[in-house]
Protein backbone atom coordinates (compact mmCIF):
# COMPACT_ATOMS: atom_id res chain seq x y z
CA UNK A 1 0.00 0.00 0.00
CA UNK A 2 1.72 3.69 -1.20
CA UNK A 3 2.62 5.50 2.01
CA UNK A 4 0.54 8.55 2.43
CA UNK A 5 -0.72 10.42 5.28
CA UNK A 6 -3.68 8.26 6.38
CA UNK A 7 -5.46 4.89 5.87
CA UNK A 8 -8.40 6.04 4.34
CA UNK A 9 -6.06 8.11 1.87
CA UNK A 10 -4.18 5.13 1.21
CA UNK A 11 -7.52 2.41 -0.17
CA UNK A 12 -8.79 6.15 -1.98
CA UNK A 13 -5.46 5.75 -3.80
CA UNK A 14 -5.51 1.98 -5.33
CA UNK A 15 -7.00 0.90 -8.05
CA UNK A 16 -10.90 0.64 -8.02
CA UNK A 17 -10.51 -3.26 -8.03
CA UNK A 18 -8.43 -3.59 -5.13
CA UNK A 19 -10.10 -1.12 -2.65
CA UNK A 20 -13.00 -3.77 -2.05
CA UNK A 21 -10.37 -6.65 -1.45
CA UNK A 22 -8.33 -3.68 1.16
CA UNK A 23 -11.64 -3.15 3.14
CA UNK A 24 -12.43 -6.46 3.88
CA UNK A 25 -9.40 -7.21 6.14
CA UNK A 26 -9.05 -3.75 7.85
CA UNK A 27 -9.00 -4.24 11.49
CA UNK A 28 -11.63 -2.69 13.43
CA UNK A 29 -9.66 0.17 14.46
CA UNK A 30 -8.32 0.79 10.71
CA UNK A 31 -12.41 0.75 9.70
CA UNK A 32 -13.06 3.04 12.40
CA UNK A 33 -10.44 5.37 10.82
CA UNK A 34 -12.28 4.74 6.97
CA UNK A 35 -15.18 5.86 8.37
CA UNK A 36 -14.51 9.30 10.18
CA UNK A 37 -12.01 9.90 7.18
CA UNK A 38 -14.06 13.15 5.70
CA UNK A 39 -11.75 13.45 2.40
CA UNK A 40 -12.32 9.82 2.23
CA UNK A 41 -16.18 9.97 1.58
CA UNK A 42 -16.43 13.67 -0.28
CA UNK A 43 -17.14 14.58 -3.23
CA UNK A 44 -14.19 17.09 -4.85
CA UNK A 45 -16.53 19.55 -4.40
CA UNK A 46 -17.30 19.35 -0.78
CA UNK A 47 -13.47 20.12 0.21
CA UNK A 48 -11.80 23.24 0.99
CA UNK A 49 -9.98 24.70 -2.13
CA UNK A 50 -6.52 25.38 -1.96
CA UNK A 51 -4.80 28.82 -2.28
CA UNK A 52 -4.92 31.84 -0.38
CA UNK A 53 -8.72 32.79 0.66
CA UNK A 54 -10.26 34.15 3.38
CA UNK A 55 -13.48 32.81 2.70
CA UNK A 56 -15.04 29.70 1.34
CA UNK A 57 -18.59 30.62 -0.02
CA UNK A 58 -20.74 27.48 -0.83
CA UNK A 59 -23.28 27.96 -2.81
CA UNK A 60 -25.79 25.48 -3.50
CA UNK A 61 -29.33 23.85 -3.59
CA UNK A 62 -30.95 21.92 -0.63
CA UNK A 63 -29.38 18.88 0.27
CA UNK A 64 -26.05 19.16 -1.47
CA UNK A 65 -24.59 18.49 1.42
CA UNK A 66 -23.40 22.47 2.73
CA UNK A 67 -23.79 21.56 6.18
CA UNK A 68 -21.40 18.64 6.38
CA UNK A 69 -18.96 20.46 4.54
CA UNK A 70 -19.28 23.49 7.69
CA UNK A 71 -18.75 21.11 9.98
CA UNK A 72 -15.89 19.00 8.85
CA UNK A 73 -13.96 22.12 7.70
CA UNK A 74 -14.79 23.17 11.42
CA UNK A 75 -12.99 19.75 12.71
CA UNK A 76 -10.23 19.97 10.39
CA UNK A 77 -9.64 23.76 11.72
CA UNK A 78 -9.62 22.06 14.87
CA UNK A 79 -6.89 19.81 14.67
CA UNK A 80 -4.96 21.99 12.91
CA UNK A 81 -4.64 23.73 15.69
CA UNK A 82 -7.18 26.74 15.17
CA UNK A 83 -8.44 27.82 19.15
CA UNK A 84 -11.30 30.42 18.67
CA UNK A 85 -14.12 29.65 16.39
CA UNK A 86 -17.39 31.12 15.80
CA UNK A 87 -20.37 29.39 14.41
CA UNK A 88 -23.08 31.51 13.28
CA UNK A 89 -27.02 30.09 11.97
CA UNK A 90 -30.06 32.01 11.77
CA UNK A 91 -31.17 31.51 14.85
CA UNK A 92 -30.19 30.03 18.45
CA UNK A 93 -32.58 26.92 17.34
CA UNK A 94 -30.67 26.90 13.84
CA UNK A 95 -27.22 26.50 15.67
CA UNK A 96 -28.36 24.23 17.74
CA UNK A 97 -30.30 21.57 16.06
CA UNK A 98 -28.58 22.01 12.71
CA UNK A 99 -24.77 22.69 13.21
CA UNK A 100 -24.24 21.10 16.50
CA UNK A 101 -26.51 18.38 17.09
CA UNK A 102 -27.95 17.97 13.63
CA UNK A 103 -27.35 14.79 11.19
CA UNK A 104 -24.70 16.65 9.58
CA UNK A 105 -23.08 18.43 12.87
CA UNK A 106 -20.40 18.81 14.65
CA UNK A 107 -21.01 16.11 17.54
CA UNK A 108 -22.74 13.60 14.69
CA UNK A 109 -19.26 13.77 12.79
CA UNK A 110 -16.99 14.35 15.23
CA UNK A 111 -16.06 10.54 15.69
CA UNK A 112 -13.79 10.28 18.91
CA UNK A 113 -12.75 13.97 18.90
CA UNK A 114 -16.29 14.81 19.92
CA UNK A 115 -15.88 17.94 22.04
CA UNK A 116 -17.91 18.80 25.20
CA UNK A 117 -20.64 20.58 24.11
CA UNK A 118 -22.50 22.88 27.12
CA UNK A 119 -25.94 24.28 25.93
CA UNK A 120 -26.10 26.57 28.48
CA UNK A 121 -23.02 28.50 27.67
CA UNK A 122 -23.60 28.26 23.93
CA UNK A 123 -20.00 26.35 23.29
CA UNK A 124 -18.16 23.17 22.49
CA UNK A 125 -14.56 22.77 23.70
CA UNK A 126 -12.76 20.44 22.65
CA UNK A 127 -9.47 18.13 24.28
CA UNK A 128 -6.68 20.47 23.04
CA UNK A 129 -8.28 23.43 24.44
CA UNK A 130 -10.29 25.09 21.23
CA UNK A 131 -13.56 26.33 22.00
CA UNK A 132 -16.52 27.28 19.68
CA UNK A 133 -18.83 29.50 20.01
CA UNK A 134 -22.40 30.15 19.56
CA UNK A 135 -24.15 33.21 17.89
CA UNK A 136 -27.84 33.84 16.30
CA UNK A 137 -27.78 36.18 13.25
CA UNK A 138 -30.90 37.52 14.87
CA UNK A 139 -28.14 39.19 17.07
CA UNK A 140 -25.26 40.32 15.38
CA UNK A 141 -24.07 42.27 17.97
CA UNK A 142 -23.12 39.36 19.99
CA UNK A 143 -19.99 39.22 17.53
CA UNK A 144 -19.02 42.83 18.23
CA UNK A 145 -16.40 42.09 20.72
CA UNK A 146 -15.39 38.46 20.25
CA UNK A 147 -12.26 37.95 18.36
CA UNK A 148 -11.99 34.39 16.20
CA UNK A 149 -9.43 32.69 13.74
CA UNK A 150 -12.18 30.65 12.45
CA UNK A 151 -15.97 30.70 11.52
CA UNK A 152 -18.62 29.12 10.16
CA UNK A 153 -21.60 30.46 8.50
CA UNK A 154 -24.75 28.40 7.69
CA UNK A 155 -27.78 30.03 5.21
CA UNK A 156 -26.47 33.29 5.67
CA UNK A 157 -28.76 34.47 2.88
CA UNK A 158 -31.64 34.14 5.08
CA UNK A 159 -30.26 35.78 7.86
CA UNK A 160 -32.88 38.74 9.11
CA UNK A 161 -29.30 41.20 9.74
CA UNK A 162 -27.25 39.55 6.97
CA UNK A 163 -24.72 42.37 6.45
CA UNK A 164 -24.70 43.27 9.84
CA UNK A 165 -23.86 39.78 11.22
CA UNK A 166 -21.22 39.25 8.26
CA UNK A 167 -19.74 42.91 9.07
CA UNK A 168 -19.79 42.14 13.07
CA UNK A 169 -17.97 38.59 12.63
CA UNK A 170 -15.48 40.23 9.62
CA UNK A 171 -14.16 42.31 12.02
CA UNK A 172 -13.48 39.82 14.76
CA UNK A 173 -11.77 37.48 12.43
CA UNK A 174 -8.26 38.82 13.51
CA UNK A 175 -7.12 35.90 15.66
CA UNK A 176 -3.92 33.68 14.13
CA UNK A 177 -2.09 34.41 10.91
CA UNK A 178 -4.74 33.53 8.22
CA UNK A 179 -8.23 33.74 9.83
CA UNK A 180 -10.51 32.03 7.83
CA UNK A 181 -14.44 31.77 7.02
CA UNK A 182 -16.60 29.30 5.53
CA UNK A 183 -20.28 30.22 4.52
CA UNK A 184 -22.95 27.60 3.29
CA UNK A 185 -26.20 28.80 1.70
CA UNK A 186 -29.12 28.25 -0.73
CA UNK A 187 -28.63 32.23 -2.21
CA UNK A 188 -30.47 34.47 -2.22
CA UNK A 189 -30.28 37.71 -4.10
CA UNK A 190 -29.30 40.45 -1.05
CA UNK A 191 -26.43 42.34 -0.90
CA UNK A 192 -23.72 40.47 1.16
CA UNK A 193 -24.18 37.54 -0.87
CA UNK A 194 -23.26 39.83 -4.48
CA UNK A 195 -20.55 41.70 -2.42
CA UNK A 196 -18.80 38.35 -1.43
CA UNK A 197 -19.20 36.90 -4.87
CA UNK A 198 -17.16 39.17 -6.49
CA UNK A 199 -14.83 39.66 -3.70
CA UNK A 200 -11.34 38.53 -5.05
CA UNK A 201 -10.63 37.20 -1.66
CA UNK A 202 -13.32 34.22 -1.70
CA UNK A 203 -13.55 31.23 -3.46
CA UNK A 204 -16.61 30.14 -4.35
CA UNK A 205 -18.44 26.51 -4.88
CA UNK A 206 -21.19 26.16 -6.62
CA UNK A 207 -23.24 23.28 -6.25
CA UNK A 208 -27.12 21.69 -7.16
CA UNK A 209 -28.77 19.52 -5.40
CA UNK A 210 -28.51 16.62 -8.02
CA UNK A 211 -24.80 16.24 -7.09
CA UNK A 212 -25.80 14.56 -3.69
CA UNK A 213 -28.57 12.78 -5.32
CA UNK A 214 -27.79 9.49 -4.72
CA UNK A 215 -27.35 10.15 -1.03
CA UNK A 216 -31.02 11.79 -0.66
CA UNK A 217 -34.23 9.66 -0.16
CA UNK A 218 -35.72 8.64 -3.76
CA UNK A 219 -39.05 10.16 -2.17
CA UNK A 220 -37.24 13.50 -2.45
CA UNK A 221 -36.28 13.06 -6.07
CA UNK A 222 -39.87 11.90 -7.28
CA UNK A 223 -41.60 14.80 -5.15
CA UNK A 224 -39.87 17.59 -4.76
CA UNK A 225 -37.30 18.16 -7.41
CA UNK A 226 -40.71 16.80 -9.61
CA UNK A 227 -42.15 19.62 -8.46
CA UNK A 228 -39.64 22.53 -9.01
CA UNK A 229 -37.00 21.68 -11.78
CA UNK A 230 -37.98 24.28 -14.54
CA UNK A 231 -39.45 26.61 -11.99
CA UNK A 232 -37.96 29.79 -10.90
CA UNK A 233 -37.74 28.47 -6.90
CA UNK A 234 -36.26 25.17 -8.60
CA UNK A 235 -33.66 27.23 -10.23
CA UNK A 236 -32.71 29.22 -6.86
CA UNK A 237 -33.26 26.34 -4.11
CA UNK A 238 -32.02 22.95 -6.48
CA UNK A 239 -29.72 24.75 -8.80
CA UNK A 240 -28.31 27.65 -6.38
CA UNK A 241 -28.51 30.39 -8.87
CA UNK A 242 -28.48 33.77 -7.54
CA UNK A 243 -32.05 35.21 -9.24
CA UNK A 244 -31.67 38.75 -9.48
CA UNK A 245 -34.99 39.89 -10.39
CA UNK A 246 -39.00 38.93 -9.36
CA UNK A 247 -41.56 38.47 -12.56
CA UNK A 248 -43.78 41.28 -13.01
CA UNK A 249 -41.81 43.03 -10.00
CA UNK A 250 -42.40 46.97 -10.53
CA UNK A 251 -38.71 47.74 -10.97
CA UNK A 252 -36.25 45.19 -12.87
CA UNK A 253 -32.71 45.60 -11.99
CA UNK A 254 -31.70 46.11 -15.79
CA UNK A 255 -34.03 48.78 -16.22
CA UNK A 256 -32.13 50.98 -13.19
CA UNK A 257 -28.73 50.18 -14.12
CA UNK A 258 -30.13 51.49 -18.05
CA UNK A 259 -30.94 54.54 -16.46
CA UNK A 260 -28.01 55.30 -14.22
CA UNK A 261 -25.90 58.16 -15.46
CA UNK A 262 -22.32 59.26 -14.55
CA UNK A 263 -23.86 62.74 -12.52
CA UNK A 264 -27.10 64.45 -12.51
CA UNK A 265 -27.68 66.97 -14.77
CA UNK A 266 -28.11 71.09 -13.51
CA UNK A 267 -32.28 70.25 -12.82
CA UNK A 268 -35.11 73.09 -12.88
CA UNK A 269 -35.96 71.94 -8.88
CA UNK A 270 -34.61 69.86 -6.56
CA UNK A 271 -36.58 68.59 -3.08
CA UNK A 272 -35.58 66.60 -0.81
CA UNK A 273 -38.47 64.08 0.21
CA UNK A 274 -38.89 62.50 3.70
CA UNK A 275 -40.53 59.49 4.55
CA UNK A 276 -40.07 59.08 8.47
CA UNK A 277 -40.23 56.15 10.27
CA UNK A 278 -42.92 55.72 13.04
CA UNK A 279 -40.53 54.30 15.66
CA UNK A 280 -36.23 54.70 16.00
CA UNK A 281 -35.75 51.65 18.01
CA UNK A 282 -33.67 48.24 17.00
CA UNK A 283 -36.55 46.66 14.75
CA UNK A 284 -37.69 50.47 13.21
CA UNK A 285 -38.10 50.30 9.56
CA UNK A 286 -35.80 53.05 7.52
CA UNK A 287 -36.80 56.93 7.46
CA UNK A 288 -36.46 57.24 3.82
CA UNK A 289 -34.63 60.57 2.58
CA UNK A 290 -33.52 60.67 -0.93
CA UNK A 291 -32.56 64.03 -3.19
CA UNK A 292 -34.72 64.57 -6.17
CA UNK A 293 -34.26 66.86 -9.22
CA UNK A 294 -36.01 67.93 -11.96
CA UNK A 295 -35.18 68.70 -15.77
CA UNK A 296 -37.85 69.05 -18.08
CA UNK A 297 -39.72 65.68 -18.40
CA UNK A 298 -37.17 63.78 -16.33
CA UNK A 299 -36.81 62.73 -12.93
CA UNK A 300 -33.54 62.01 -10.90
CA UNK A 301 -32.48 60.60 -7.79
CA UNK A 302 -29.82 62.39 -6.80
CA UNK A 303 -28.29 60.96 -3.22
CA UNK A 304 -30.50 58.23 -1.23
CA UNK A 305 -29.29 58.71 2.60
CA UNK A 306 -32.30 56.62 3.66
CA UNK A 307 -31.23 54.58 7.20
CA UNK A 308 -32.35 54.28 10.75
CA UNK A 309 -32.93 57.61 12.60
CA UNK A 310 -34.10 58.77 15.64
CA UNK A 311 -36.44 62.00 14.72
CA UNK A 312 -33.17 64.16 15.34
CA UNK A 313 -30.96 62.23 13.39
CA UNK A 314 -33.33 61.98 10.07
CA UNK A 315 -34.37 65.72 10.39
CA UNK A 316 -30.35 67.17 10.70
CA UNK A 317 -29.46 64.35 7.43
CA UNK A 318 -32.14 65.81 5.45
CA UNK A 319 -31.35 69.37 6.28
CA UNK A 320 -27.87 68.68 5.48
CA UNK A 321 -28.83 67.34 2.54
CA UNK A 322 -31.29 70.52 2.06
CA UNK A 323 -27.88 72.96 1.78
CA UNK A 324 -25.67 70.52 0.12
CA UNK A 325 -27.48 70.53 -2.78
CA UNK A 326 -29.17 73.98 -2.61
CA UNK A 327 -32.91 72.50 -2.73
CA UNK A 328 -35.83 74.48 -2.97
CA UNK A 329 -38.02 72.40 -0.71
CA UNK A 330 -38.03 69.63 2.19
CA UNK A 331 -40.88 67.19 1.28
CA UNK A 332 -42.04 64.92 4.01
CA UNK A 333 -45.01 62.42 4.23
CA UNK A 334 -47.14 63.72 7.23
CA UNK A 335 -49.67 60.37 7.30
CA UNK A 336 -48.51 59.30 10.28
CA UNK A 337 -46.04 61.92 11.89
CA UNK A 338 -48.70 64.73 11.25
CA UNK A 339 -47.52 68.06 12.87
CA UNK A 340 -44.73 66.39 14.84
CA UNK A 341 -42.54 65.91 11.82
CA UNK A 342 -42.71 69.78 10.96
CA UNK A 343 -41.96 70.74 14.65
CA UNK A 344 -38.87 68.35 14.52
CA UNK A 345 -37.21 69.75 11.09
CA UNK A 346 -38.29 73.31 13.02
CA UNK A 347 -36.78 72.83 15.87
CA UNK A 348 -33.31 72.42 14.00
CA UNK A 349 -34.26 75.14 11.37
CA UNK A 350 -36.86 77.64 11.22
CA UNK A 351 -35.84 79.24 7.82
CA UNK A 352 -36.03 76.28 5.56
CA UNK A 353 -38.78 75.98 2.43
CA UNK A 354 -41.10 72.85 4.17
CA UNK A 355 -43.96 71.36 2.83
CA UNK A 356 -46.14 68.39 4.99
CA UNK A 357 -48.09 66.50 2.34
CA UNK A 358 -50.29 63.40 2.59
CA UNK A 359 -50.28 60.70 0.74
CA UNK A 360 -54.05 60.02 -0.68
CA UNK A 361 -53.12 56.82 -3.09
CA UNK A 362 -52.92 53.54 -1.83
CA UNK A 363 -49.58 51.89 -0.37
CA UNK A 364 -50.62 48.95 -3.02
CA UNK A 365 -51.32 48.96 -6.08
CA UNK A 366 -52.32 45.98 -8.56
CA UNK A 367 -48.85 45.59 -10.02
CA UNK A 368 -47.43 45.60 -6.82
CA UNK A 369 -49.70 42.44 -5.76
CA UNK A 370 -49.70 40.90 -9.03
CA UNK A 371 -46.09 40.42 -8.30
CA UNK A 372 -46.31 39.21 -4.81
CA UNK A 373 -49.03 36.73 -5.72
CA UNK A 374 -46.63 35.33 -8.57
CA UNK A 375 -43.82 35.37 -5.85
CA UNK A 376 -46.07 33.60 -3.54
CA UNK A 377 -47.36 30.78 -6.13
CA UNK A 378 -43.44 30.05 -7.16
CA UNK A 379 -43.30 28.83 -3.65
CA UNK A 380 -46.08 27.11 -3.52
CA UNK A 381 -47.66 28.89 -0.67
CA UNK A 382 -51.21 30.85 -0.68
CA UNK A 383 -51.59 34.90 -0.89
CA UNK A 384 -54.40 37.03 0.67
CA UNK A 385 -54.97 40.68 1.33
CA UNK A 386 -56.70 42.88 3.58
CA UNK A 387 -57.16 45.43 0.29
CA UNK A 388 -58.48 48.90 -0.42
CA UNK A 389 -56.60 50.32 -2.99
CA UNK A 390 -57.26 47.22 -4.82
CA UNK A 391 -60.99 46.14 -4.87
CA UNK A 392 -61.98 42.19 -4.92
CA UNK A 393 -62.83 41.46 -8.15
CA UNK A 394 -59.67 43.25 -9.44
CA UNK A 395 -57.63 40.93 -7.08
CA UNK A 396 -59.62 37.69 -8.41
CA UNK A 397 -58.67 38.92 -11.43
CA UNK A 398 -55.17 38.81 -10.40
CA UNK A 399 -55.02 35.21 -8.22
CA UNK A 400 -55.20 35.93 -4.84
CA UNK A 401 -56.17 32.98 -2.94
CA UNK A 402 -58.15 34.80 -0.07
CA UNK A 403 -59.41 38.27 0.92
CA UNK A 404 -59.78 39.66 4.94
CA UNK A 405 -62.63 41.06 6.60
CA UNK A 406 -65.00 40.87 3.78
CA UNK A 407 -67.63 43.89 3.13
CA UNK A 408 -65.12 46.34 4.92
CA UNK A 409 -62.75 46.23 2.78
CA UNK A 410 -64.10 45.91 -0.47
CA UNK A 411 -63.91 49.72 -2.40
CA UNK A 412 -65.26 48.69 -5.60
CA UNK A 413 -68.93 50.09 -5.12
CA UNK A 414 -67.37 53.85 -4.18
CA UNK A 415 -68.42 55.70 -7.47
CA UNK A 416 -65.17 57.87 -6.11
CA UNK A 417 -62.99 54.81 -6.55
CA UNK A 418 -59.81 55.60 -8.94
CA UNK A 419 -57.50 52.93 -10.06
CA UNK A 420 -54.82 51.85 -7.30
CA UNK A 421 -56.33 54.29 -4.96
CA UNK A 422 -57.92 53.91 -1.81
CA UNK A 423 -61.24 55.97 -1.45
CA UNK A 424 -60.97 58.30 1.51
CA UNK A 425 -64.70 57.58 3.17
CA UNK A 426 -65.43 54.53 0.94
CA UNK A 427 -67.25 53.43 4.04
CA UNK A 428 -69.75 55.83 3.89
CA UNK A 429 -70.58 54.87 0.68
CA UNK A 430 -71.10 51.43 1.82
CA UNK A 431 -74.34 52.10 4.07
CA UNK A 432 -76.68 52.86 1.33
CA UNK A 433 -75.53 49.88 -0.57
CA UNK A 434 -78.39 46.79 -1.08
CA UNK A 435 -76.69 43.78 0.38
CA UNK A 436 -78.75 41.96 -2.04
CA UNK A 437 -77.93 43.93 -5.00
CA UNK A 438 -77.08 42.25 -8.36
CA UNK A 439 -73.48 44.10 -7.71
CA UNK A 440 -73.14 42.16 -4.89
CA UNK A 441 -73.81 39.21 -6.13
CA UNK A 442 -71.87 39.17 -8.61
CA UNK A 443 -68.77 39.80 -6.80
CA UNK A 444 -70.05 36.77 -4.50
CA UNK A 445 -70.04 34.47 -7.84
CA UNK A 446 -67.03 35.91 -9.23
CA UNK A 447 -65.08 34.94 -6.36
CA UNK A 448 -66.85 31.10 -6.04
CA UNK A 449 -65.79 30.85 -9.32
CA UNK A 450 -62.41 31.43 -9.08
CA UNK A 451 -61.69 29.42 -6.17
CA UNK A 452 -61.46 32.48 -3.71
CA UNK A 453 -62.12 32.39 0.06
CA UNK A 454 -62.83 35.29 2.40
CA UNK A 455 -62.15 35.48 6.39
CA UNK A 456 -65.20 36.92 7.74
CA UNK A 457 -63.94 39.00 10.99
CA UNK A 458 -67.56 39.97 11.81
CA UNK A 459 -67.59 38.32 15.35
CA UNK A 460 -64.92 40.31 16.16
CA UNK A 461 -66.87 43.94 14.66
CA UNK A 462 -69.54 43.27 16.26
CA UNK A 463 -68.11 42.77 19.70
CA UNK A 464 -66.76 46.30 19.47
CA UNK A 465 -70.60 47.22 19.31
CA UNK A 466 -71.30 49.29 22.64
CA UNK A 467 -73.55 47.68 24.54
CA UNK A 468 -73.55 44.59 22.99
CA UNK A 469 -73.54 41.65 25.63
CA UNK A 470 -69.42 39.90 24.63
CA UNK A 471 -70.41 36.48 25.49
CA UNK A 472 -73.01 35.25 23.11
CA UNK A 473 -72.70 32.01 22.07
CA UNK A 474 -73.70 32.84 18.05
CA UNK A 475 -70.37 34.60 18.16
CA UNK A 476 -68.82 32.07 20.01
CA UNK A 477 -69.50 29.41 18.15
CA UNK A 478 -67.49 31.32 14.91
CA UNK A 479 -64.25 31.47 17.17
CA UNK A 480 -63.92 28.17 18.57
CA UNK A 481 -64.36 24.43 16.93
CA UNK A 482 -65.61 23.14 20.63
CA UNK A 483 -69.45 21.59 20.13
CA UNK A 484 -70.21 23.59 23.31
CA UNK A 485 -68.25 26.94 23.41
CA UNK A 486 -68.87 27.56 26.88
CA UNK A 487 -66.75 24.64 27.31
Amino acid sequence: MPSTSSVAQSIASLPEADRTAVLRVLTPAEAEEVYNDWRFWARPDQLAPSGDWRVWLILAGRGFGKTRCGAEWVLEQVRQGRKRIALVGETKADVRDVMVEGESGILAVSGQDRPLYEPSKRRLTWANGAVATCYSGDEPDQLRGPQQDAAWLDELAKYRYAEDTWSNLDLGLRLGEAPQAVVTTTPRPIGIIRELVGDRHVQTTRGSTYANLPNLAESFAARIIARYEGTRLGRQELHAEILDDVPGALWQRAHIDDARRASPPQCERVVVGIDPAVTSGEDADETGIVVCGKLADRAYVIEDISGHYTPQEWAGEALKAYYRHDADRLVAEINQGGDMVEHTIRTLDRNASYKGVRAARGKMTRAEIAAAIDEAHSRGLKFTGHLCSVTFREAVDLGIDSLEHGFLTNTEYDPEKKLDECPAAFRESLQTIDLGSEDILATIRHMVDNGVSMTSTLAVYELSVPNRPPLEDRNLCLLYTSPSPRD
